[in-house]
């Protein structure tokens, strides 16, 4: 019996929960994030990884028809700046070079909704990333591949992006965008058992 939905569309987090060995459903949640974003104007990134979290696990909620719901959100800070997907190629090449041979944070929030119970805990995990120093025409070429554009601070590192990412301090998953970590912890806090996860 599936126990979890995943409020998200991302193919990085269904693919992480998959080779996790997770059963789960997806559904788009439908949050208007920006607006969302205008209205709270969240000070830190791991308060707005944490808002979209909470409205996608809430709107996935009203929708789904497993026990447990889950909404998760990722942005990299890069010098106290707020870094969500750039969206346009223009943008992601203006990224790129502000980030290369520099260190960010990436901020993953996660809110997990037990249904039969109504109780939700959240938590926000952060990675350090340190971008390779990489020339004009490089940045140029991987933001024409079109990847970077619906990423948080334009870039993945389980794709082609990740030829660009010098090393990393911290979990791995959270950088994709969902912490597996995270997840565990989130279950058994709900006084759930995560391996009921599984396949």
């Amino acid at each position: 019996m599936t126990l979890l939905t995943l409020a998200s569309t991302s193919p990085a987090r269904k693919k992480i929960l998959s080779e996790a060995g997770i059963d789960f459903a997806i559904l788009h949640p439908g949050v208007d994030e920006d607006a969302l974003v205008d209205q709270h104007n969240p000070p830190t990134a791991c308060d707005l990884t944490l808002l979209l979290a909470e409205a996608k696990a809430k709107a996935g909620a009203a929708m789904a028809t497993t026990d447990l719901v889950l909404g998760c959100d990722s942005a990299l800070e890069l010098d106290g700046e707020i870094l969500g997907k750039p969206l346009e190629p223009a943008v992601a090449i203006e990224r790129w070079k502000a980030m290369r041979g520099r260190t960010g944070v990436l901020h993953s929030g996660h809110h997990l909704i037990d249904r039969a119970s109504g109780s939700g805990l959240a938590t926000c995990t952060q990675t350090t990333v340190h971008f390779a120093d990489i020339s004009d025409g490089q940045i140029e070429a991987y933001v024409a591949t079109e990847e970077p554009l619906q990423v948080a601070g334009a870039f993945t590192i389980d794709s082609i992006g990740g030829a660009y990412i010098d090393r990393i301090e911290g979990d791995y998953h959270t950088v994709v965008g969902l912490s597996l970590r995270a997840l565990r912890e989130l279950t058994e806090s709900l006084g759930r058992n995560y391996e009921s996860l599984w396949r």
